[in-house]
């Protein structure tokens, strides 16, 4: 039995670089940082480059820019077993191709995988492979955000399409980066997708279209995110679907009715190779850091969720302060 845990979005500029500067490495974890660390793998989105230098990306207005000082980001993601995370998205390239080649850089230094952006559109559209406890899991990673980001055949920037099966360069491009992945044979196919716009409570039609062709083209689990809000959870035939895993940690404002800064950590359990069961564990975002969220708080992410993920036909199950989908055929 594997556990794998995935997150929405790991910001760790601004503020919490700030006060990282004044506390241990693991910190920001809070009170989950045990939990994290007794996954078999953790698999995030790295929402902000790693790097101490960089120009600020001043070539279309951006209200905010996240770098975090890989002198402390990358031990602390060291120190709760991250081993893949996911920079296609909207903040990669804040500070231009200079920090996106240092976030790359670090991350290989500690042999952290990460697919979604690189040097050319061949590399960030390159699969990432990680082994975890003798699980092959691929990874694939794309955005529909920030256009200006993407990367060219000379150009280094992110994995970027519209997430349209009507779309003929979507379909071919997502289309050709599974099938590099699906040469060496993996145990788990995940295609980590950062689309849509803040605050989007539900998928729309065509991201769920785009869900039921990844099931089709043997797709795993489709790990989602970029709403900053988590939505519902929907099962495509045996593909698992987290639509949006929305925040894990940051320092953003909070949206008092979406309260983006409740989540959960989406916990996959694999047994004899296969996916056997999702649990849902609540947490939530205070003084700068991730915690297992407090009860009203939890209590109010389970009700969202059954909500959300009961429109998809999904039906969840209380486990004390949890939510548990059983996978198994």
């Amino acid at each position: 039995m594997t556990r794998l845990g995935f997150t929405g979005d790991v910001m760790l500029g601004r503020l919490i670089n700030e006060r990282q500067q004044r506390r241990s490495v693991s910190g920001v974890w809070g009170n989950v940082e045990g939990t994290l660390r007794a996954l078999d793998g953790l698999f995030i989105n790295l929402e902000c480059c790693l790097s101490a230098g960089g120009t600020l990306w001043t070539d279309t207005y951006r209200p905010f820019h996240f770098r975090a000082d890989p002198d402390w980001a990358i031990p602390a993601l060291e120190s709760v077993g991250v081993e893949w995370a996911n920079l296609a998205n909207n903040h990669v390239l804040d500070y231009g191709p200079d920090a996106l080649a240092d976030t790359v850089g670090h991350l290989d230094d500690a042999e952290i995988r990460h697919s979604g952006a690189g040097a050319d559109l061949e590399a960030a559209c390159s699969p990432a492979f990680v082994t975890v406890d003798g699980l092959e899991v691929a990874f694939v990673s794309f955005t529909d955000n920030t256009p200006e980001f993407a990367a060219k055949s000379d150009k280094a920037g992110t994995a970027y399409v519209n997430f349209d099966v009507t779309h003929p360069q979507a379909v071919r491009r997502v289309g050709r980066s599974l099938a590099r992945a699906r040469t060496e044979d993996p145990d788990l196919l995940v295609a980590s997708l950062h689309w849509g716009p803040n605050m989007r409570t539900e998928p729309t039609v065509e991201f769920r279209e785009f869900a039921r062709w990844l099931a089709e083209e043997g797709v795993d689990i489709v790990h989602g995110h970029s709403a900053h809000v988590f939505q519902g959870v929907e099962v495509i035939d045996d593909t698992l679907v987290l639509y949006d895993t929305g925040d894990f940690v940051d320092d953003y404002a909070t949206d008092s009715e979406r309260h983006n800064d409740r989540g959960f950590l989406f916990e996959v359990t694999v047994s004899d190779g296969e996916l056997s069961e999702l649990r849902l564990r609540p947490t939530e975002i205070y003084d700068l850091a991730v915690h297992e969220a407090e009860h009203y708080a939890g209590t109010w992410s389970v009700q969202r969720m059954d909500a959300l993920s009961s429109a998809f036909g999904t039906e969840l199950q209380r486990d004390n302060d949890d939510l548990v989908l059983s996978l198994s055929s």
